[in-house]
């Protein structure tokens, strides 16, 4: 098939590409536009299957654009989003207009465009500090970042487009994906990255928080699913690993896999704002196994690993002492 990604430059974006290239699928790939030319992650691996990927720099709040992307696709694949949450503190209307009105942008194209189904990329900051666990879809959304809110308008945006239009909308919500190509903003990297270097402290927001974690192999494997598997538009899904591990014992997990001694130091400018931090996310991704046949496949200490073997060598692309958000 003919397939649309957007933010295929990016970290879950990039591995998204692979999985669909391997699986024989010609892949048109939008990269947020930038003056250097660059294809981000996709730099790594696309100039080897040129017959297979078409790259695009653009951006999805570009209405006129999307649609002409979206022209001649089967399937769109949305990734394309802002996602940091401590840079949403600071920018909450870049948000908006990048993650509702992008998403806004793509599924009118699609409809437009009658393709045949558009996947929609969640995130599980939607459903906030957990009510209950293990989270099932039904759990309560809440916006306790201006990220996740614009994430949760977006999901909602994209059910009122299957529910008004009866666009093809299928809508996943992966839980803390990690591994290789993910920024430093993000904790595993952020511990490695800094153990590697030699840090004797590493420094840290809130230790206690518990997070459900998915390597990012197995996270792109539930897109293709998600694309092949016939019956389920309209439907959320999410996927995870259905265990939950605290950052403090995810850090030393960390230091353990690069073979650092170092201490971990919980720094007030790294910490969210107390009603903003999510304390528990935690996953029943019975759903998925019902509906996709997904299960996940790599253990936490082996995606550990193979994040480790990663930035070893590309420890370069990092930055030393920048605190990124």
């Amino acid at each position: 098939m003919k397939v649309l990604v957007t933010g295929a430059g990016g970290f879950i974006g990039s591995h998204v590409v692979e999985v669909l290239i391997k699986a024989g699928h010609q892949v048109r790939a939008l990269v947020r536009y930038n003056s250097r030319g660059s294809w981000g992650h996709l730099d790594e691996f696309a100039s080897k299957v040129r017959e297979q990927i078409e790259v695009r720099l653009g951006d999805v709040t570009d209405q006129p654009q999307v649609r002409s992307l979206v022209d001649g696709c089967d399937i769109v694949f949305h990734l394309a989003a802002l996602i940091g949450i401590p840079y949403s503190y600071d920018a909450p209307a870049s948000y908006v207009a990048t993650n509702i009105g992008g998403t806004l942008n793509v599924l009118e194209a699609c409809r437009q465009a009658r393709v045949r189904r558009v996947i929609v990329t969640s995130t599980s900051e939607v459903y906030g500090t957990a009510r209950y666990t293990p989270i099932d879809e039904g759990h309560p959304l809440q916006g306790q970042s201006p990220y996740s809110a614009s994430k949760i308008a977006a999901d909602k945006l994209a059910e009122s487009f299957y529910c008004s239009f009866d666009l093809p909308v299928v809508t996943l919500r992966p839980f803390n994906t990690y591994g290789p190509r993910q920024s430093a903003r993000a904790v595993i990297p952020t511990v490695m990255t800094q153990a590697l270097r030699g840090a004797g402290e590493i420094h840290l927001g809130h230790l206690t928080p518990k997070r459900d974690l998915t390597f990012v192999e197995d996270t792109a494997r539930a897109f293709l699913l998600a694309a092949e598997t016939p019956g389920i538009e309209g439907q959320v899904i999410h996927f995870g690993q259905g265990q939950a591990v605290s950052i403090g014992e995810l850090a030393q997990r960390c230091l353990d896999a690069v073979g650092s001694k170092a201490r971990l130091v919980s720094v007030p400018e790294r910490q969210r704002p107390e009603k903003s931090e999510v304390g528990l996310l935690l996953c029943d991704a019975a759903k998925a196994h019902r509906m996709l046949n997904w299960t996940p496949q790599v253990s936490l200490d082996e995606g550990l690993r193979q994040t480790a073997d990663y930035l070893r060598a590309n420890l370069r692309q990092y930055r030393q002492e920048d605190y990124v958000v």
